[in-house]
């Protein structure tokens, strides 16, 4: 099991992503590759079973049909997922990534393989007909030529392989259904035909219909390569919907063309050449053109095969390291659709098949990987089948236990060492990936990789007429060149394929040229594409006008932007002399200075442009870009800058009385804290005493009362004096006042105390303090202004406080902030009041009422909330609360700099956020949250 744990995990943006570039035709394109390939695989079945095969493609077909269903289901569900049949493998088994690994490779091995038999069938191609024609090629030079040929396309983008393949898939996959079609026609109404079935069957054992059933899901299995592509399809719904046609298309060329095939190719002497067979079918309603038509299937199913696995299985290998299932290296892929390095490997295991050299071997050993894929795809199916992506999930589950049997039967009869290997070949690549993961190599780390794509290029050709005309040059002296040698040779041996040679160079030459353009022309194309739409972004989106006149003044063209300027749209000023508009430009464009300003009257109103204007020489004929900037507000503010000398020195003055104020305000806080200080003395010293007189009074007042009991009948002047101080109401009397005095000084106490923590001048520093505490003494101190009045109603004040632990703040700062809201709410509903908001009717209803909110977020952030019900703030009011020596009170009361003031100590010094939250008529809240902990 590959560990996917085992790199660092890299953020989604620090490299690219793959971009939506292709249209859906083109993986279309890609998705009718393994239809050609039939051609290569029917001969060979043909040759082993006869007229049997059929029985062996039918269900291949159908299970073949099945899958390109489901997999269809699944992209919809994986809309983002590149790669396709692999990869959605891989999620369905992702409780299982050994198993999801191990799949999506076994897939990627045989397309891999797929290329190096593309290889090796066009090499012998090519040397069978140079050696015709006497000319002698080194096999090792056309086996690297063929190999590296589609891989040069690839490493310069997706877009020019993606073209180059559609471009031939369309003709070759034509004349294949004209073979299948007219060759069943044939059969069936032509007198020459032997007739449409044969006069026998032989029977078929069990074992060989394992084997090459085994052998021809090479073909039925691959159909659905279109899904590869919906990642960076620019319509990947359309992509997808492709599978349907794909299905439908097998039966029509691998049931139809096999029994072209079947019937028409019965020469035993053909064995299992591909191109002697499909021309014998062929023959008998191609004519002469059989050989020429069928080595063009044969090189487009090759060259076409190879361009699919290079855009193919890189994308197989990028999102694997997307899911973390591989190393994050293949998830590199440039801005222009470059997999380096998966196409790097993709290489590397290419020649790993070559090495081996074995056409069947390879074919054997790929083959096994692919199929062990797909019997995970269907395992995964039925571990996932309540999941509303999975279609026939008891059909998965009996073509896999069919699937298991033939893997067993079939591919011990291509030969125990063979599955062995094939088996076993995954396992080694994952063992390179494991490898790669941990060896500390700068290739095998995404950041090398990234850094050399965002290193432009050294040397830019800036004049690239040059080498465009340079290499048509070389190309067509190339072509010239060729075609004559060639004509030569054809002259000097006689043969009857001359045009199969023509055909297999005249797609390596297409493939060679696109090569070429690719490192060549193309990058320039590009930039200059590129160029292009640069500058009609930049003319489109431009908040100045731009404008192309002609060499005598007239409008060409006009950005959006100028219908701001002139009113009109930018079609109705092409064509008008720019002069109509801006009548100091009075002469021609060649005549106008460089940089001017002028003068446009719009909606009744002068505005001021600065005009700069450019030639841009042509050709044949000259133009002229204007640009027009609106500097109208620049010119207002110049003058107003130059009249607005004095009001600044006034306002400078008042800036300066605010400040002195602002610092009697911050000087405020010691004196009250000397004053509490001061009067805490006395106090202290009076409310000691007052228990002691008590205890003293009670006790005369007891001895006076023994006093009277024990001597009843006083003497006159005793009477007379008792009489003269009223000695009852004395006695009653005298407690009452000793307890009123004893709540005088407690409320004096309490008084001093609250002056003393709202100044907090011994702590101006930071430190943990009780929230709630420092809001109780502002309340005491503002408590005269909440009771009633004779013209105002009493202020209920509602605390709903929360289980606040010691908060970390400038203790002294922040009960300022609570003294200006609260007083600032108390304002507002003083005001409301005077306004008659609490009228008759509305008195019954509520009381004005301030309420203080407090609590702790799961975040560690301090809310407090103080909200009054009153009259409101305005909107547009409130845009400037938190400006400083903004007011909306009555001139001489208030500086306007409270809230300024409570703004910048909630925001700066305890790095929270004040805000204002109301409507008229719905009340006032200000929200201070301020994190627990500075």
């Amino acid at each position: 099991m590959m560990p996917h744990s085992a790199h660092p995990t890299l953020g989604q943006s620090s490299y690219p992503r793959l971009t939506r570039s292709l249209s859906a035709i083109e993986s279309w394109g890609f998705g009718l590759t393994a239809h050609i390939s039939w051609t290569a695989l029917v001969p060979a079945i043909h040759f082993a079973l006869g007229s049997q095969a059929i029985f062996v493609w039918i269900p291949a077909v159908i299970f073949g049909m099945l899958l390109n269903y489901q997999v269809k289901r699944l992209g919809m569900h994986f809309i983002n997922v590149a790669g396709g049949t692999p990869n959605y493998a891989s999620k369905l088994l992702q409780h299982y990534p050994g198993l999801a690994s191990y799949a999506a490779i076994g897939y990627l091995l045989n397309w891999v393989s797929y290329l190096a038999v593309n290889t090796i069938v066009l090499k012998d191609l090519i040397k069978v007909n140079l050696e015709a024609l006497g000319i002698a090629c080194p096999d090792i030079l056309l086996e690297i030529s063929f190999t590296l040929l589609p891989f040069i396309v690839a490493f310069s983008g997706t877009r020019a392989l993606s073209i180059l393949h559609l471009f031939f898939v369309i003709p070759a996959f034509g004349l294949l259904m004209i073979f299948c079609v007219q060759g069943l026609c044939w059969l069936a109404f032509s007198p020459a035909s032997p007739g449409f079935f044969p006069s026998n069957w032989p029977p078929l054992s069990f074992v060989d219909w394992a084997k090459w059933f085994f052998f021809v899901t090479y073909a039925t299995y691959s159909c659905e390569t279109a899904s590869s592509f919906v990642a960076d399809s620019r319509h990947p719904t359309q992509t997808l919907r492709f599978l349907d046609v794909a299905a439908w298309m097998m039966p029509p060329i691998f049931l139809g063309g096999s029994w072209v095939v079947m019937r028409l190719a019965t020469n035993p002497n053909l064995q299992d050449n591909a191109f002697l067979n499909l021309v014998a079918a062929s023959q008998p309603f191609w004519g002469r053109f059989a050989g020429v038509s069928v080595s063009f299937l044969l090189v487009a199913a090759s060259l076409l095969g190879s361009a699919t696995v290079v855009s193919n299985c890189p994308r197989i290998l990028y999102q694997l390291a997307l899911e973390k299932h591989i190393s994050p290296v293949f998830s590199v892929v440039s801005r222009r659709g470059v997999f380096a390095p998966a196409l790097t490997l993709t290489l590397i295991l290419c020649l790993i098949y070559l090495i081996w050299g074995d056409v069947a071997r390879i074919v054997a050993v790929g083959n096994v990987g692919w199929f062990v894929s797909f019997m995970l795809l269907h395992l995964g199916l039925w571990l996932r089948r309540d999941r509303s992506e999975v279609l026939f999930p008891r059909i998965s589950l009996g073509i896999l236990l069919i699937e298991v049997v033939v893997l067993l039967v079939g591919g011990l009869a291509w030969g125990w060492l063979n599955l062995l290997i094939g088996l076993l070949f995954p396992i080694g690549v994952m063992a390179i990936d494991a490898v790669i993961r941990r060896v500390n190599f700068p290739p095998f780390h995404p950041s090398w990789w990234m850094q050399r794509y965002r290193t432009r290029p050294v040397i830019i050709i800036k004049d690239s007429v040059i080498l465009q005309v340079s290499i048509l040059i070389f190309l067509l002296c190339s072509a010239v060149a060729i075609g004559w040698l060639f004509g030569v040779k054809l002259n000097q041996v006689a043969t009857a394929g001359g045009e199969n040679i023509f055909v297999v160079l005249l797609m390596s030459v297409a493939f060679v040229g696109v090569a070429i353009a690719c490192w060549t022309s193309l990058p320039q194309v590009v930039a200059i594409a590129e160029a292009r739409e640069a500058a009609e972004h930049l003319f489109t989106v431009a908040q100045d006008g731009i404008l192309v006149v002609d060499d005598q003044g007239i409008i060409q063209q006009a950005n959006p932007a100028t219908e701001s300027f002139f009113g009109v749209s930018p079609s109705e000023l092409q064509g008008n002399y720019l002069n109509k508009w801006l009548p100091a430009l009075v002469y021609y464009p060649d005549q106008w200075i460089k940089r001017s300003e002028q003068t446009l009257l719009s909606n009744g109103k002068n505005r001021t442009l600065e005009v700069s204007i450019s030639d841009r020489p042509h050709q044949d004929f000259q133009e002229y870009v204007v640009i027009l900037h609106d500097i109208t507000q620049r010119k207002q503010a110049e003058q107003i800058l130059r009249y607005s000398e004095a009001q600044l020195r006034q306002e400078a003055k008042q800036l300066a009385s605010q400040l002195v104020q602002s610092e009697k305000m911050s000087s405020l806080g010691q004196l009250v804290a000397g004053v509490a200080h001061e009067i805490n003395n006395p106090v202290n010293f009076i409310y000691g005493n007052i228990a002691h007189a008590n205890q003293y009074i009670q006790d005369l007042l007891r001895l006076l009362q023994l006093y009277q009991y024990n001597y009843p009948n006083p003497g006159t002047e005793i009477k007379k004096e008792t009489e003269a101080i009223d000695l009852d109401f004395l006695i009653a009397d005298l407690p009452n006042l000793l307890t009123s005095m004893t709540v005088g000084a407690e409320r004096i106490t309490e008084i001093v105390l609250s002056l003393r923590n709202f100044s907090r001048l011994d702590e101006a520093e930071m430190k943990a303090v009780n929230i709630h505490e420092g809001i109780d003494n502002t309340l005491m101190i503002l408590e005269h202004r909440l009771k009633p009045k004779s013209n105002y109603l009493a202020i209920e004040v509602i605390k709903e406080y929360g289980d606040l632990p010691l908060v970390e703040c400038y203790a002294g700062q922040l009960n300022q902030v609570f003294m200006n809201l609260l007083a600032n709410a108390i304002d507002a509903l003083e005001e409301a009041v005077e306004n008659g908001e609490w009228g008759i009717e509305k008195a019954a209803l509520s009381t004005p009422q301030i309420y203080i909110h407090t609590q702790l977020t799961s975040d560690n952030q301090v809310v407090i909330r103080i909200g009054d019900n009153g009259i409101g703030i305005p909107e547009n009011v409130q845009k400037h609360l938190f400006e400083p020596f903004f007011t909306t009170k009555p001139i001489g009361k208030g500086t306007g700099l409270g809230l300024s003031i409570s703004y910048q100590i909630i925001t700066q010094k305890h790095r929270g956020k004040l805000q204002c939250i109301s409507a008229p008529g719905e009340g006032t809240e200000f929200l201070i949250v301020i994190p627990l902990n500075q």
